[in-house]
């Protein structure tokens, strides 16, 4: 059925955070399978773990299953919303959003696609055969991908951007919250997409491409990081927060996880092929704060959603719905993504931490119960949505 007019591009973060979750079950091989030669683990190292047997073999069986299902809800996700945005854009409801502050979700569109790669990179890395023997005809294609992905957000964002300077048309009274950084979320989605080639190509000029592309976008959105959070954070001590909208404090989650992963790459690319001697340290350093801050803004969210009512209102009820309540899957997902990076690259990497070892899996339990809690939230909203 279509919703027509009733139907807001907010609803894409559905299929985003599907995709995010199918990813999320990647990392469990990423960092728990052996790849000592490839930056990432891919079917020719997980297909043996699966027969010895071991904890990491159920570990990684479990994985794989999630992988495929939420895979598979994302593109099924994606599909409805290209089928309602197609509808959408035929009402009066279009045009209504497009002469307001709500045509910046429009990036709800980019973000989601630069996701869709994502998730199709992960299928190919578990489940083809050999397919780091051809990956390095694979990155141009890559490259390509969220090149389109990033000149379609940027369209979105000029045009945006152009009406509200050149016309003066920003309702700052509506702006009681964080929702206008999902343009920051969707420029750092593809900053780390550039990311993923820039580290890990073996020919300088595809290493470049991709870590320029990556530095351009994240650029962007540290500029717009600044801009909107002071706008955002100043409306909201003035006249307070909306509702609807209080997930939106959360939306920094993701952007914090997706810029210091982007860093990291950018690292590691520089020192694969630009000779950059990279100090262990900075990655301790840098998992430490990008982890610190999203204990900050975890906290602070969940303090001002619980004191508003928020989670009985639009999750716990079925009297209220709002398509900005699946903006709470993605920093579930986000939190549980850079919390196994900081374990892997910031402990273990500087031998702070022994890996397999009973502290490695003890401090994996917080993030682990986080992707938890975010898995029985989306079934909630997706029941609750009928999606």
């Amino acid at each position: 059925m279509l919703l027509n007019e009733k139907y807001s591009p907010m609803y894409f973060l559905a299929a985003l955070g599907a995709g995010g979750l199918s990813v999320s079950f990647y990392m469990y091989l990423m960092f728990l399978v052996p790849h000592t030669d490839t930056p990432m683990a891919t079917y020719n190292h997980i297909m043996p773990i699966l027969s010895e047997g071991t904890f990491i073999s159920f570990i990684s069986a479990f994985s794989l299953v999630f992988i495929v299902a939420f895979a598979f809800l994302h593109f099924k996700l994606l599909i409805w919303n290209v089928k309602q945005y197609k509808a959408f854009k035929a009402t009066t409801g279009f045009e209504k959003l497009m002469n307001s502050n709500a045509e910046v979700t429009l990036l709800a569109l980019p973000l989601t696609f630069a996701m869709t790669i994502n998730v199709f990179f992960v299928l190919g890395a578990t489940f083809i055969p050999n397919l780091w023997t051809i990956i390095e005809y694979m990155f141009p294609f890559a490259l390509l991908g969220f090149g389109i992905v990033g000149y379609y957000a940027l369209k979105i964002f000029l045009e945006y951007f152009s009406r509200l300077i050149s016309g003066g048309e920003f309702d700052c009274d509506s702006n009681n919250n964080l929702s206008q950084m999902i343009s920051i979320f969707a420029f750092s989605m593809i900053g780390v997409g550039f990311a993923a080639p820039g580290a890990m190509s073996h020919y300088i000029s595809i290493n470049a491409i991709g870590i320029f592309g990556a530095i351009l976008f994240t650029s962007v959105a540290f500029l717009l990081l600044l801009l909107k959070f002071v706008i955002g954070f100043r409306n909201m001590i003035k006249d307070g927060i909306g509702v609807e909208a209080s997930p939106s404090l959360w939306i920094m989650i993701p952007i914090l996880t997706l810029i210091g992963i982007t860093l990291i790459r950018i690292q590691f690319g520089l020192e694969h092929n630009f000779d950059k001697v990279a100090d262990k340290s900075s990655l301790f350093t840098l998992t430490s704060v990008v982890l610190s801050l999203q204990l900050i803004f975890g906290a602070l969210g969940f303090m001002v959603m619980k004191k508003i009512g928020y989670f009985e209102e639009f999750i716990h009820s079925n009297e209220k719905k709002s398509p900005v309540s699946f903006a709470l899957i993605c920093p579930g997902v986000a939190f549980f993504v850079f919390g196994m990076f900081f374990i892997n690259l910031g402990l273990v990497f500087n031998g702070i931490l022994d890996k397999y070892s009973v502290a490695y899996y003890l401090l994996m339990i917080p993030f682990v119960w986080i992707q938890v809690k975010t898995i029985v939230y989306f079934f909630k909203l997706k029941s609750k949505f009928d999606l």
